[in-house]
């Protein structure tokens, strides 16, 4: 009799770990500090709860990095990730973006689903819209591997960006046409830009 409990309990236990497993989303998520990435060159796939804030603790427990939440009229607000605070009434501070476009709400309140990608990031405010979000398109041109430097605003919009420094397979290469072409074979590629968020790695042929 107390063995058939025993199991029971055992099995009633097993299955409560494994819900919330089962109705997390499986979700992209990466951090990008201030000076280098803090978590997620290539957007690893999380198991994330419910929401863009949850990512963010998603994140936090993979790469074991610091952040703090703070309550505001508003709801929580993020403020520190790692070693740089947002302070009060500066124009720096930390962001999120839900594929590739800036929610009009708090993190807590944006809904993520599988396959979402969730991208915080430290950003400095020149002016109504945040800095660009960096990213790294490909194609074959000639028989060369190209490499093409795109930037995403708030919104989501596409634009090509020039004057950038690709980082290919470690080896920094600047580029003004915000292009860059290489004989065939198989490469790790990002690009940066003062003033951008840096992207995720490429990596393929």
């Amino acid at each position: 009799m107390y063995r058939r409990s025993f199991a029971l309990v055992a099995a009633l236990a097993a299955v409560l770990v494994l819900v919330p497993a089962a109705l997390a989303a499986r979700v992209h998520v990466r951090v990008e500090g201030k000076t280098q990435t803090i978590f997620g060159s290539t957007e690893p796939t999380l198991n994330v709860k419910a929401n863009a804030l949850d990512a963010l603790d998603a994140a936090s427990l993979a790469g074991e990095f610091y952040y703090h939440v703070a309550p505001t009229a508003f709801g929580p607000y993020v403020d520190q990730i790692g070693r740089y605070p947002a302070l009060p009434g500066s124009p720096n501070g930390w962001v999120f973006k839900v594929n590739g476009i800036v929610p009009p709400v708090g993190a807590d309140q944006v809904t993520v689903k599988d396959g979402d990608t969730v991208l915080w990031y430290w950003a400095t405010f020149t002016g109504a819209a945040g800095p660009l979000t960096l990213e790294v398109e490909t194609s074959i041109v000639r028989g060369k591997r190209c490499f093409f430097a795109t930037g995403r605003n708030d919104a989501g919009r596409a634009s090509r960006v020039r004057g950038v420094v690709f980082t290919l397979n470690s080896r920094r290469v600047g580029s003004r046409s915000g292009v860059l072409c290489t004989r065939l074979g198989r490469y790790a590629v990002r690009v940066a830009k003062a003033g951008a968020i840096r992207s995720r790695t490429y990596s393929g042929r």
